[in-house]
């Protein structure tokens, strides 16, 4: 992941179309350093109304875990990927070895519990998520065993679109970088190049989930898709 300059994460969910992986290249030219991809799940507990009907019209489509990574695998794209997915998938054994064979970096999971955490198999990059209302002694310790990034959730609510950056936002990601040298990324509600810019006078960079999937439900293709990630990358910049 690129260090140089404010990280830019978009989201999709795997599967979400037929033609799901066109949009990983086009987000990477628009200027993303990293790419997440969500494993559509049937329970989530975390992923906002948007999400949520991504992750039903891609299991709809007949989606399953091993068909997006044996998509991933036949994708070549000049950033790292950095799937998501709940507890239950990822604490199975081999998933993170399928995740090495498909090409995958790194790995998000919202509901795996701290002590949950040596059932993630070594060789992949496990980014741990600390909210507003984590007691600093449980962010000390969460951001000590983050590997690749730390996951800073913006404000108590599920993924979703938003007006404004919560002022929690910016309370939590100026926390955890006097916590670790490793970069702290914003997600949740950053859904404006503004609300972008405004993470990223603290934080490290951000994670843009709802905003691209509703453009991608409501029919816009790896173009458009494209034009709107530029506009993140340009207020990063």
């Amino acid at each position: 992941m690129k260090t140089d300059r404010k990280i830019l994460m978009p989201y999709i969910t795997g599967g979400v179309t037929p033609q799901w992986t066109d949009y990983l290249p086009a987000m990477a030219e628009a200027g993303a350093d990293a790419i997440e991809v969500g494993i559509p799940f049937s329970d989530p507990t975390l992923d906002g109304v948007t999400i949520q009907e991504a992750s039903n019209v891609s299991l709809a489509n007949g989606t399953t875990p091993q068909s997006v990574l044996n998509e991933l695998s036949e994708t070549t794209v000049d950033v790292p990927i950095i799937v998501s997915t709940y507890a239950n998938l990822a604490v199975r054994k081999g998933f993170c070895a399928d995740l090495k064979a498909a090409g995958v970096e790194g790995l998000i999971v919202p509901d795996l519990p701290l002590e949950e955490m040596p059932a993630i198999e070594e060789g992949i990059d496990l980014a741990l998520l600390v909210s507003p209302a984590t007691p600093p002694e449980r962010a000390q310790e969460i951001v000590a065993r983050s590997r690749g990034f730390v996951y800073a959730v913006s404000s108590m609510s599920t993924t979703g679109e938003r007006d404004h950056l919560p002022a929690s936002a910016i309370d939590l990601a100026t926390r955890l970088k006097d916590a670790t040298g490793l970069p702290v990324l914003v997600g949740f509600g950053i859904s404006q190049p503004a609300h972008a810019a405004e993470a990223a006078r603290v934080a490290d960079g951000v994670i843009v989930g709802a905003a691209i999937m509703r453009r991608v439900l409501d029919g816009a293709g790896p173009a458009r898709v494209g034009e709107y990630v530029a506009t993140l990358r340009a207020a990063l910049d």
